[in-house]
């Protein structure tokens, strides 16, 4: 087991589960570790932050941040590629990425939590998975605490009476959407699964395994279904296209949810956080969105210029972005 890493997660962490499909995808050799309470003390001996997952390299040192995870590893397992030379869908693939991670983030959270069925479903899950030999009693209130705990924290992926209609709307137009994209291909950019396959996929798994969107995904979006069982174990079946081909259904995507929503929405709580805002708003195509705002966000969203900052080559992206309603901010 000396070569072998450690990735603490739960099949319930979104960001789990992308990291995870990523090592598969590379053929990392490695070993999935349910992060509960037997393999608390020696998660805690690696863990900075309490979150997953983690990863424990065989040296021995912890990495946490499903992103940064995957930026070192490909630094050491650079093949096979999960990002297409060509600069402008190289970037893009990277926007998609955290477009997954922050806002599809977004429509997990709120399918999960916001009703009845899938309170339960999901709070029953959790609880089973961190203490797998309770009892039925043992389970049954250790199950009550974890939905009161998670109901209660909706509000932090902006989750509220003003933005639920907003968030489910959105969804319904987003997978209609990926639907037509990946009836072309069986992965987002082509033959071969990307970086933002990764980050998108994390969120869509999980509203797959819950009842209320599990149902929207198997009955309305065939090739997205099929999509997030490929990702399971993604590899390499053929070649990136260029955006030529990409183009007619991806830029949908990008005009519509990318810049339309997210983009507006980043830059707002970016401001809201260097002005100390305690809560802001942002019209979001013809509706206000009222929330908190996201702290981790604004870090992951510098982390995303950086990405624009090192493209040498800009030509061809920015006419991309700049359609999409994604390139101002990128500069700082």
């Amino acid at each position: 087991m000396a070569d072998v890493y450690r990735i603490f997660g739960a099949e319930m962490s979104p960001y789990s589960v992308k990291v995870r499909s990523y090592f598969r995808c590379k053929a990392i050799p490695h070993q999935w570790v349910l992060r509960n309470a037997a393999s608390q003390a020696d998660y805690e001996k690696y863990a900075k932050m309490p979150i997953v997952p983690l990863v424990v390299t065989p040296d021995g040192s912890g990495i946490q941040d499903s992103t940064p995870i995957i930026d070192r590893m490909e630094k050491l397992y650079p093949e096979p590629a999960i990002q297409p030379a060509d600069p402008a869908t190289g970037f893009v693939s990277a926007l998609i990425e955290e477009f997954g991670d922050e806002w599809g983030n977004k429509w997990m959270f709120h399918y999960r939590w916001a009703r009845d069925v899938d309170q339960r479903a999901s709070a029953g899950r959790i609880a089973r998975m961190r203490s797998p030999d309770a009892g039925e009693e043992k389970h049954e209130a250790f199950a009550a605490q974890v939905r009161d705990r998670m109901v209660s924290r909706v509000w932090f992926v902006g989750s509220n009476e003003l933005t639920a209609p907003q968030i489910e709307a959105g969804f319904g137009e987003m997978l209609g959407l990926l639907d037509d994209h990946l009836a072309r291909r069986p992965y987002l950019f082509g033959g071969r699964p990307a970086f933002g396959d990764f980050g998108l996929w994390g969120q869509f798994y999980e509203l797959w395994t819950d009842p209320t969107a599990g149902a929207l995904i198997e009955g309305n979006a065939p090739h997205v279904l099929d999509w997030v069982h490929r990702m399971l174990w993604p590899r390499a079946e053929g070649a990136f296209e260029g955006w030529a081909a990409l183009e007619p259904t991806l830029m949908p995507i990008l005009t519509q949810q990318v810049g339309r929503l997210f983009w507006p929405w980043t830059l707002a709580n970016e401001a809201a956080l260097k002005g100390a805002k305690e809560e802001f708003s942002v019209t979001l195509g013809d509706r206000v969105w009222t929330q908190k705002p996201q702290k981790y966000h604004a870090r992951s969203l510098g982390m995303l210029r950086a990405r624009y900052a090192d493209v040498a080559d800009k030509s061809s992206l920015d006419p991309v972005l700049a359609a999409a309603g994604c390139l101002a901010g990128l500069r700082g």
